[in-house]
């Protein structure tokens, strides 16, 4: 007698940090409302290892932007997408001939669903979907991972992640460095971080603020050791990029700067030790070729007078070492 195929879920979000930690809570909705089905997530490779930690899946499909995906097998029972509001995104899982597609709805694709609010937090966004078409309640706020098992290249330093991945959303260097010298000078260690393509960014920054170059962990971590590091640090300092989310699945106390997206969109939960700071005055580019207005607005004596308001303010995350001499 053949066993019973299990029944087969798509998630697809083939995009970047950011955007698989703030549709954490949705995959994890998508779990508790389909508990008999494999959940297969159509991601990049890279973010296996966080996938992991999360839970939210039973495998992974290499996926990376809309391209064609290497589904095997039978079409998905069903296909959930995170993606986007379509139609492209809704047309790649409708060519796997899915039994059925959950997706915000697209006149364009076909396809009825949701309405799609511009205006939305990324969380709830996709929280809501899985609500309104699964019948199943997602807490936006469901976002924790658990601390992971390798250590931390130097633990409980203050992690100052100076790129992003446009420059509208990149803060000035020297103005990280500023940052950076001013917080090794109250007596608090310093860990510059990035991708291998920052490297030479991480190391501006600690020329201008005076540090070694062995601060630079940008180009020397894998994502899970990038992770680690996160996790044990007493600080993050960034923009509005990956590793902001990275420090709110995690709990770690951080001061995030925005420009161009206001905090509504894709700030950090109001339930963690997160100060986001914005002086907008409207939405901007986030994919633009310049930094934007908003984010130099923000001034150099706020972010350091913030982030040491965080760190007394969480002293049971802070780790006091010996001050980096200067040099490179």
């Amino acid at each position: 007698m053949a066993l019973s195929r299990r029944p087969r879920l798509l998630a697809l979000r083939a995009l970047g940090l950011g955007d698989l930690l703030t549709g954490v809570p949705a995959l994890r909705a998508l779990r508790r409302a389909c508990p008999d089905h494999e959940v297969v997530l159509a991601a990049p490779r890279v973010l296996e290892p966080l996938a992991a930690l999360a839970g939210v899946a039973d495998a992974m499909l290499p996926a990376q932007g809309l391209v064609d995906l290497a589904w095997a097998g039978e079409p998905p029972d069903l296909a959930v997408n995170l993606h986007g509001r379509g139609p492209q995104s809704h047309r790649l899982l409708q060519a796997l001939d899915p039994r059925r597609l959950v997706a915000y709805g697209c006149d364009a694709a076909g396809h009825v669903g949701p309405t799609w609010d511009p205006d939305e937090h990324e969380r709830r966004r996709w929280c809501r979907l899985v609500e309104e078409t699964l019948q199943v309640t997602a807490d936006d706020t469901d976002l924790r991972l658990p601390v992971p098992a390798g250590p931390a290249a130097v633990p409980g330093a203050v992690v100052v992640h100076p790129g992003a991945a446009y420059p509208s959303r990149r803060w000035p260097p020297d103005r990280f460095a500023d940052v950076a010298r001013a917080l090794v000078a109250e007596g608090y260690d310093v860990v510059l971080t990035g991708g291998p393509d920052e490297i030479a960014l991480a190391e501006r920054v600690a020329r201008g603020a005076g540090l070694r170059r062995s601060v630079v962990l940008a180009g020397r971590t894998d994502l899970a050791q990038l992770a680690a590091q996160v996790a044990s640090a007493s600080l993050v300092v960034c923009g509005d990029t990956g590793l902001a989310h990275l420090a709110s699945a995690f709990g770690t106390p951080s001061v995030l700067l925005f420009g161009p997206m206001s905090p509504a969109r894709w700030g950090p939960p109001g339930n963690g030790p997160h100060a986001a700071i914005w002086h907008g005055r409207g939405l901007g580019d986030p994919w633009g070729h310049e930094a934007d207005p908003a984010l130099l607005r923000i001034g150099v004596d706020e972010v350091v007078d913030r982030s040491l308001a965080m760190l007394h303010e969480h002293p049971d995350q802070l780790t006091r070492r010996p001050t980096p001499a200067a040099g490179s």
